[in-house]
């Protein structure tokens, strides 16, 4: 093979590759289900002292047409719940997308719950919290669960 001939046939195949690889890169967006998606990406603390801090869990979302969140304050948006009591706290969410656009959307969201405390007179107890979103079309994302988190006395 000449020398020539190696460089035009080395020239082709790394052309086709460009092209293919631009080509997906340039047609594809990110596609992602209609009901959302979470994924826990991080806890702040995995003990605390009651009444003194507070627990942030970060999240990362996806929904594939970017409903997520109302404008309506009154309406809740994310649903956690502490597995020591019965019911879930309901939190508000702000639309993390124009409210009339159907764009998939990802992101993170961090949540900042406020203080907790004991619910018997022991020195310590272990819990773990239960989260999912509810998308303004009634879509309920999948429930994600954080580690044990011990809570202490003083």
């Amino acid at each position: 093979m000449t020398e020539g001939l190696k460089y035009s046939l080395f020239g082709l195949v790394l052309l086709v590759v460009l092209v293919s690889t631009g080509c997906e890169t340039i047609s594809k967006e990110p596609q992602f289900p209609l009901e959302p998606m979470i994924e826990l990406e991080e806890i702040s603390n995995d003990t605390i002292v009651q009444f003194e801090e507070g627990i942030r869990i970060k999240i990362k979302y996806e929904d594939g047409d970017g409903d997520l969140g109302n404008s309506d304050p009154d309406i809740n948006s994310i649903f956690i719940k502490d597995d020591r009591l019965e019911n879930a706290d309901e939190y508000y969410l702000a639309p993390l997308a124009p409210v009339n656009s159907e764009i998939s959307i990802t992101g993170s969201l961090d949540i900042q719950l406020s203080t907790t405390f004991l619910l018997s007179n022991a020195d310590s107890e272990t819990t773990k919290y239960s989260l999912f979103v509810v998308d303004r079309s009634g879509n309920q994302s999948n429930t994600i669960e954080t580690g044990p988190i011990i809570i202490l006395k003083e």
